[in-house]
């Protein structure tokens, strides 16, 4: 367990760090310029045609109109002029956050993966465990389950408890898929990956689950009920840029730890080198179990 935690924090605090690089932050705004248009697009042409929609569905819903007509003849006013804009708002975001996660794998992320690889791992060998085809086809598959169970598991974001649960769980698979295959299908042989994705399957998890809540931030921004209308323009490209730079962040945790995984994985199997002009990790070597401590 101290070995995970041990890589887990080293990860964390080198993926924080490299997040302040100017070249980080100018790669978190390739995706923003794609998606910006894109938002704004259907913002323009399907903003007013989705909320109708919405509006007609909540008032066929009767349960729903009844609850809401209680309401408004309590004092609650126009109940049903906020609701319709937010039921919108929380139905676009899995879409962004899934459009988001697609635009960071196949725009920054081999740019990051690079980086990481050329300043930390560029010593480890590269087996090729799989081709830019194969990372295509995985992150579209793993996107297209993701995208499945937020379909199934909508009706679920009704409960409070489950809105705040539900997603995070689904976003920390989808980047746990995606991103750990990327950040080995070069260095990593196929056995290794999987051997990788095994063994260290709950960290990775957990990595997943805490960017996926700070994947939800862009929500904070925009939950401002009716006032969303009216910022629309201004606050959807704030939104998309929080989730470049938090997507940004995740490829990089994700990369130190796996890249990392896969370092002290080697070093265990091979712990001596003849003529390695590389040293062995030291974290590698201290957690291995066949390296006892020296006696005293």
């Amino acid at each position: 367990m101290l070995f995970f935690m041990r890589l887990f924090f080293d990860s964390l605090w080198r993926a924080i760090a490299y997040c302040f690089m100017p070249r980080i932050m100018a790669l978190a705004l390739l995706p923003l310029a794609m998606l910006l248009v894109l938002t704004l697009s259907w913002g323009y042409f399907y903003w007013q045609p989705t909320q109708d929609w919405v509006s007609e569905f909540l008032s066929s819903w009767q349960v729903m109109q009844s609850m809401m007509d209680w309401m408004q003849s309590h004092g609650a006013g126009d109940l049903q002029g906020v609701l319709v804009p937010l039921v919108v708002i929380f139905s676009v975001t899995p879409i962004l956050v899934v459009m988001s996660l697609l635009a960071v794998s196949l725009m920054m992320g081999p740019a990051l993966v690079s980086l990481v690889v050329q300043r930390r791992f560029a010593h480890l060998a590269m087996k090729h465990g799989g081709s830019v085809v194969n990372s295509i086809v995985w992150t579209l598959v793993s996107t297209f389950a993701a995208m499945a169970a937020m379909v199934i598991s909508l009706p679920l974001w009704v409960v409070p408890p489950l809105m705040f649960i539900v997603p995070p769980i689904i976003w920390g698979w989808l980047s746990y898929r995606v991103m750990v295959f990327d950040a080995l299908v070069a260095h990593a042989s196929r056995d290794e990956r999987i051997a990788i994705g095994q063994k260290h399957r709950l960290p990775l998890l957990l990595i997943g689950v805490i960017t996926g809540y700070l994947g939800a931030l862009p929500s904070m921004v925009w939950a401002s009920g009716a006032l969303f209308a009216a910022a629309f323009v201004v606050l959807v490209p704030v939104a998309i840029w929080i989730y470049s730079f938090v997507f940004a962040f995740t490829a990089l945790w994700f990369t130190h730890y796996s890249l990392g995984a896969l370092e002290i994985m080697r070093a265990q199997a091979n712990p001596v080198v003849v003529g390695a002009s590389v040293p062995v990790p030291a974290l590698a070597l201290a957690d291995d179990p066949r390296n006892p401590p020296p006696s005293t």
